[in-house]
Order: C-alpha cells, then structure tokens, then sequence
C-alpha cells in the first residue's frame, strides 16, 4: 500500500467502524508534563499533543523486525510502546521503525500496535491509535553505483540512503484522528540536484566543483535519505499538516562532508516547504504535484534531524534554518534527566556549548557527546502550552525506561509538544 492508500485502521477499530456503518476517529504523564482532559484511547478535547520518538525498533535483517513484533514479548517493543503509553501523544512519529515492505506495509504497524501499544506494559496504559501512515524510504534501496568512490559498487554506503536492506531505518506516523488520505504527499523520489542552490559535495582531489558525484549518479540520487513525508491529520474543523523526515547523519564520511551538506539540505526543503511560493516552485512530490505548503496552513515540522543548533558535526546552522524561521516556533523542549546524564558522564559534554537540558539523545561521551537532534516544531499560529523531553532524572521510577547504555529502549529521547488549536 503506497501513498495511494496511506493509512490503515487497527482490526479491532476497523470491525467496531463497519458494524457503526461509518469509520470514526480515535495515561500516565511523563516527567514535567501537566494532566491533559481525556482518557486512554481519547483524544484530548482541549490540546493536541505531537510527538517524535526515534525509538531505534531497527533490525539487522528484513523481516527480523516482523518476527520479533510478532511474538508479544519482545523486550525492547514493550519498553519503547510504555514510553509512549506514558507521553500519550495524539499524533507521534516514529523514527528507525523498519518498513515491512510493498506486500503489506502496514504489517509491522499493526503489530506494534495490537501487540504493544493496546497492551498495558509495566506501569503504562493501553492507547489506541486508529489511524496510521506508512510509506517506502530510500534507505537500503542499490543505487547501482558507488557512491561512497570507495571503488565498489554494494553495501549500506552505495544505497539511495544508508541501510543493509531496503526500508531499514523507515518511519511511521500514527494518530488518534483522521489523516487526510487523499492530501498526503510524499518526496521519496526528489532529486538532490533539482533543489537550487543545493550543497552538493565537492571531491576535494580534483579542481571542478561540486564533483563527488558524477552527473549519471546526480540523476538517481534522491535529496531524502529517508524520505519527506507531508501528512495531514483533521482535528474536529482544523487541519494540522505534520511533516515529517529524518535527514542523514551528518557524519560517517570524509572531507566531501557529503553526508552533512546532504543533511543540511534535507532541512532546508521543510524551510522552503513552510515558507512556499517562489521559495518553493520547484518542490515537486512523488505524483508530480508542484509547489510547497498552501498559505495560512497550520504544521507541525518533527523527527529526528541529526543536527544540534551548537554542537555536533552538522553543518554550520543546518537546524538554524528552522530554528529562525519566521513561520516557525521553538518550544525547547527539555528535561531535567539530560542535564543530569550530561553532568554525570562529561567527557565531550564538559565542552558543549548548547544548554544541556536540551538535549534528545544520548550518545557517546568521547564524541559527539549528548545532542538536542529531535524537533516538534509547530507553525506560529498555534499556541504552544507545554513541551518536554521524556527523559526523567534518576531518582524517578520511570528513569528505568530510558536507562544508561546499553540501553533498554533507544539511544533517542521521545519529544513532545502540546498544542492549542
């Protein structure tokens, strides 16, 4: 099921819809976060929570992540899935969730959600989410060419996006309201090289520009290492587009920086997206509609942008394009677990410039030390009421979630941000 048809109701909504003769749309709090009205399994009347959470459910082979979602007891899924019982977002994107492939893309999906998320664990409460969007991701997809210049054609570096198999590292959207089915659009395919003024790398062995790659690579090679998903989500009259990606890791290659100005690029087509007109007459999606976001439209830009607005190896200002945009809010999002984790294990973190209580994931303390990579970033004219990172401090019950390394769920922090409509 492609972008055609891209969402799909749990069976159990899906029986409940039909017997009604019509399909009808969809908790613990974590640390810092205030009581919402509602209760598990409906959306809260008042505000509108969205999420990001790269809750690492990637796997080393295809098909390994069907098969451990499908056992009901897995450990990881289960710590994950009471992560989110606890945030309890309405609408969540979920980065590094592996695709389950053309033949039934929404498989790992459902089981994920019936086996886990619908399943009280630990000291979460089921939530349901009825709605859901998936789609193919560039990672893992043969280029036929050797993108790396390594001199062999093959392996995870020559892929359209990093990845051993296609659909490794993919993502997920789900909600508790509808998703506008026939409005999604999708940028799988967008070449890097239609973007103008793209940062294409630079091979630093030869005198032309911008050489890295040859003009039959430039010709296949998408400007998504995952892909951009636009995906709009109907909350009673009002419609929120949530845009989602995952850009490349701004590092893992040489002095081309080839993986950074990627990233850095990947940023900036949500910039020129939000800001549309003449900045974004040349976006094009995957069925050949033109343009970016219409103006006056609400969104919400997350995911996991691998890119910290002061520290890290991005590019200079990467995050900063979204950051300082005129139509967007930063909400900041923190936690008192980050700037404790950072006091506590130091090393490249003693040396960090950013407020440490910003910080979204944990990653190694020799380099690049703890970073603030996860976003919910919100159009201006919806008003922030809350944010924060779930990432508790030790001494709270729920820290077990999060942990240290090896840690029992993921490396990233689930972000949030409450919203008024």
């Amino acid at each position: 099921m492609r972008a055609s048809t891209p969402w799909r109701l749990t069976s159990a909504a899906a029986t409940a819809a039909l017997l009604a003769g019509t399909v009808v749309a969809a908790g613990a709090v974590p640390a810092g976060a205030s009581a919402r009205p509602g209760h598990p399994g409906q959306p809260a009347h008042r505000d509108l929570r969205v999420a990001t959470y790269n809750l690492s459910l990637n796997r080393a082979a295809e098909g390994e992540l069907l098969a451990d979602l499908a056992t009901g007891d897995d450990a990881q899924a289960a710590t994950v899935a009471e992560v989110i019982q606890h945030a309890d977002p309405d609408v969540v994107l979920l980065n590094e969730f592996d695709y389950s492939g053309d033949a039934d893309p929404y498989a790992a999906a459902d089981l994920f959600r019936e086996n886990y998320l619908e399943v009280p664990q630990g000291t979460g409460r089921p939530v349901e989410y009825r709605y859901a969007f998936v789609a193919p991701v560039n990672t893992g997809v043969p280029s036929g060419f050797d993108l790396d210049n390594d001199g062999t054609v093959g392996g995870g570096d020559d892929a359209l996006g990093f990845g051993t198999f296609p659909g490794q590292y993919g993502m997920l959207v789900l909600s508790k309201y509808p998703i506008e089915r026939r409005q999604v659009r999708t940028f799988q395919h967008f070449r890097w090289q239609d973007m103008p003024g793209a940062l294409l790398p630079d091979d630093p062995a030869t005198p032309a520009p911008a050489d890295w790659y040859s003009a039959e690579e430039l010709a296949v090679l998408p400007l998504s290492s995952k892909s951009h998903w636009d995906v709009p989500v109907r909350v009673g009259r009002e419609t929120v587009h949530v845009l989602a990606a995952h850009p490349t890791p701004p590092s893992f290659d040489g002095a081309e920086d080839r993986n950074g100005l990627r990233n850095h690029d990947e940023i900036r087509f949500w910039a020129d997206y939000v800001r549309g007109g003449r900045h974004a007459r040349y976006v094009s999606d995957d069925e050949g509609r033109r343009g970016g976001l219409r103006p006056g439209s609400s969104f919400v830009i997350v995911g996991d942008y691998n890119a910290d607005p002061l520290d890290g190896d991005s590019a200079d200002a990467a995050i900063d394009q979204l950051l300082r945009h005129p139509r967007i809010a930063d909400p900041q999002a923190s936690s008192a677990g980050a700037a404790e984790a950072a006091a506590l294990q130091g090393g490249a973190n003693a040396d960090h410039r950013g407020d440490p209580a910003l910080d979204t994931a944990d990653f190694a303390d020799t380099t690049p030390g703890n970073l603030r990579v996860d976003y919910v970033l919100p159009s201006r004219d919806l008003r922030v009421r809350g944010a924060g990172v779930f990432w508790p401090a030790a001494v709270d019950p729920l820290s077990r979630l999060t942990g240290v390394f090896p840690f029992p769920s993921s490396d990233h922090r689930l972000t949030w941000t409450d919203l008024r409509l």
